[in-house]
């Protein structure tokens, strides 16, 4: 019985079974048979704050298993190697990931390729010297890289970076600060972006950087709550020089890039929030047909019933929500105002369901094994991660301003 009145095409309903098969065989096994390493920070993270080598092993068993059965690369265009699967897929496919592993299973993170960590069609436009060089490594998912956008006075404001590119010979210099660089203590490459045409608001270039670049440095790790290590880096490039193949697109077009790989963001995010949601929800409802209190379940109680319901009915809303922006963004239209719509009330949603399961649950919604916390910590995180709801609220009414009032 489907909640879902329209089909989804077969080849993606086949690939969204395929995952799930995949993650049931390398994914919870990894983590069962290494929960010792998953439950201790210690060995999680090196003394400087980065990824322990004992993790960065299985990250990248979980890549090149998912590389060899065309997971990993399945959104990238086929003229680049990939799969040449839509944005419907990327859902679909994230939703699943996140819904069937749960919140501390969390390898599934790398059983697709992250449009900031791997390639996705934010690359479609990489030279062929750059190809060879970067994105091939990174489809067979032995390499990773991050993306080099927000800088500690540019965040929402992306236009207002101050990272500068100049030229030098037939190539150029790049220096300059990024900050919540995601996956950067450990990555390949990143693609930085950079002015290269000060007169012009948003005259934005991206580059493909190796990290080991002389210049380029990994200048503090930034720990989040109350964590020992991280994975968001701060950035410090010095004079780093980048040759002509190692332009991303068109000179002084990188804006658009940056823009679309934050559209993808929002699309991940999304499919967070409601796996997540959907995740929480069902740890919920199973707790409350089995939980007694004054000789009944709790599943027999309003105050504890009602709440469930009302997250089962936005976490639906969001659903919907995003299968209809990822189509529209499939069909080639821009879709501004509803993918703004999707990410943020999805995210604010998936939250909410999230709080409510963890209350469902009493005292035990906040032990370390049930997995809550960590669902709530995650979803905490993308309320503000991909473009804030502030500045999504604020996008989607530019847009009815301007006209766009279809809903």
């Amino acid at each position: 019985m489907s909640a879902i009145a329209f089909d989804i095409p077969e080849d993606i309903r086949a690939m969204r079974d395929g995952l799930r098969a995949f993650a049931e065989a390398e994914v919870l096994p990894r983590h069962e048979a290494n929960r010792d390493l998953f439950e201790d920070q210690r060995r999680l993270y090196n003394e400087d704050g980065r990824f322990s080598d004992e993790l960065l092993q299985l990250i990248g068993e979980v890549r090149r298993a998912a590389s060899k059965a065309g997971y990993y690369q399945m959104c990238v265009p086929e003229h680049l190697g990939g799969g040449g699967m839509g944005h419907l897929a990327y859902f679909v496919g994230w939703e699943e990931l996140f819904r069937v592993c749960g919140p501390q299973n969390w390898l599934m993170l790398y059983a697709v390729s992250h449009w900031a960590f791997g390639p996705s069609r934010m690359l479609e436009k990489v030279t062929e010297e750059a190809r060879a060089e970067m994105l091939a490594p990174m489809m067979a998912g032995e390499k990773s890289m991050c993306f080099g956008l927000s800088e500690p006075g540019a965040g929402s404001d992306a236009s207002q970076i101050k990272t500068r590119a100049v030229p030098d010979g037939n190539g150029w210099r790049i220096s300059g600060r990024k900050i919540w660089t995601s996956n950067s203590p450990v990555a390949d490459y990143c693609v930085v972006f950079a002015v290269t045409d000060p007169d012009t608001r948003g005259g934005i270039s991206a580059f493909l950087v190796p990290t080991d670049s002389p210049g380029f440095q990994v200048q503090r790790i930034v720990k989040l709550f109350g964590h020992i290590g991280g994975d968001e880096g701060e950035l410090l490039l010095e004079d780093i020089r980048v040759e002509p193949w190692q332009l991303v697109g068109e000179l002084h077009q990188g804006f658009a890039a940056a823009l679309y790989g934050v559209s993808l963001g929002r699309i991940y995010n999304s499919a967070r929030a409601v796996g997540y949601g959907r995740w929480a929800l069902e740890q919920a409802l199973e707790y409350a047909g089995i939980r007694e209190a004054f000789g009944k379940t709790i599943s027999e109680y309003q105050g504890v019933t009602f709440p469930l319901a009302e997250s089962a009915t936005e976490l639906h809303a969001a659903h919907l929500m995003a299968l209809n922006s990822a189509t529209l963004l499939d069909r080639g239209e821009a879709a501004v105002k509803e993918l703004s719509m999707t990410k943020a009330y999805a995210v604010q949603v998936g939250y909410k369901a999230v709080d409510r399961a963890m209350q469902t649950h009493g005292a035990m919604g906040f032990a370390n094994e049930l997995g809550l916390y960590h669902a709530w910590h995650a979803l905490r995180i993308v309320n503000v991660a991909d473009g804030t709801n502030e500045i999504l609220n604020r996008t989607i009414a530019q847009r009815l301003l301007k006209g766009d009032r279809d809903l």
